[in-house]
């Protein structure tokens, strides 16, 4: 003879909720494990942090440029020439000599602090991007008088090796123009 189990009467309605509770639980961690599989494969997020790089690679080297001691001008055009690739370098490469005795017997310091930028442009698949940055340039002269001056430059930048370079550098134009 067999015997049937018995199960109190208030047992099934909170076996029922327990089971219910279960599923919602489960098809939640499933939601959201889903959503965080995508974030975590998303090429948004790979574009985003190839654009820092090439931001923070960018502002340094525009700073770099625009920063030059009479008293260490070799180390200063080292910091140029190894912020830059292409044409650009080879210009900085070909004119040092004759640049380098006009600083020295200028006798300034330039030194040159980023205040914003951004990139305008970014080809990761080509390693190319361009930027913008605003810059507050100081030029210090040999009677201790120095002169602050705000400018914004456009940049080219070219990835080798992995590493942003300044390829490219220019005066953006400031100010618009009238239109009749």
């Amino acid at each position: 003879m067999t015997r049937a189990v018995r199960t109190p009467a208030g047992s099934r309605p909170a076996l029922a909720a327990a089971l219910v509770l279960t599923l919602v639980a489960g098809g939640f961690a499933a939601w959201t494990g889903q959503g965080w599989y995508a974030a975590a494969h998303d090429d948004t997020a790979a574009y985003a942090a190839e654009r820092d790089r090439a931001l923070a690679a960018g502002e340094q080297a525009v700073q770099n440029l625009n920063t030059l001691d009479h008293r260490q001008v070799d180390r200063g055009l080292d910091l140029w020439e190894s912020s830059t690739i292409g044409e650009l370098h080879e210009q900085l490469v070909d004119g040092r000599e004759e640049f380098a005795g006009q600083v020295k017997a200028a006798k300034t310091v330039t030194t040159a602090r980023v205040l914003s930028g951004a990139v305008t442009e970014l080809d990761e698949r080509s390693g190319r991007a361009r930027l913008l940055v605003a810059l507050r340039v100081t030029v210090t002269t040999p009677d201790s008088k120095s002169t602050d001056k705000d400018s914004r430059m456009l940049g080219e930048l070219t990835r080798a090796d992995g590493r942003w370079k300044l390829s490219g550098l220019g005066q953006a134009p400031v100010g618009g123009t009238a239109t009749g």
